[in-house]
């Protein structure tokens, strides 16, 4: 390889190692506007697999709302439950049909 082709190669290999840097320095301030959001999914899913963990503290909840505020829970118990068989109904109306079926 000639030394004239060796000095552009290197020249080359300099700016392209100027610009990775640049590069990775852009994407750790663009990077840094993401951290708030992510940081809340993460306790999200921290407290819903806690939740998972231990099914007895909504129950309890649920038990405690029903004590203190009867007439309360049972109109949002069957606001979830109208709820929840909406989108049962939505379900089933959405999944696409077999070519034979129907």
């Amino acid at each position: 390889m000639s030394v004239r082709r060796s000095a552009t190669l290197a020249r080359r290999q300099q700016l392209l190692l100027v610009r990775s840097s640049e590069l990775r320095g852009q994407l750790a301030r663009d990077a840094l506007a993401w951290q708030p959001p992510l940081a809340l999914a993460d306790r999200v899913h921290a407290g819903w697999r806690w939740l998972q963990a231990h099914p007895e503290a909504p129950l309890a909840a649920a038990a405690v709302l029903l004590v203190l505020r009867p007439r309360r829970a049972l109109r949002w118990g069957w606001r979830l439950w109208s709820g929840w068989r909406l989108w049962q109904r939505l379900q089933r109306r959405w999944q696409p049909r077999s070519l034979g079926m129907r």
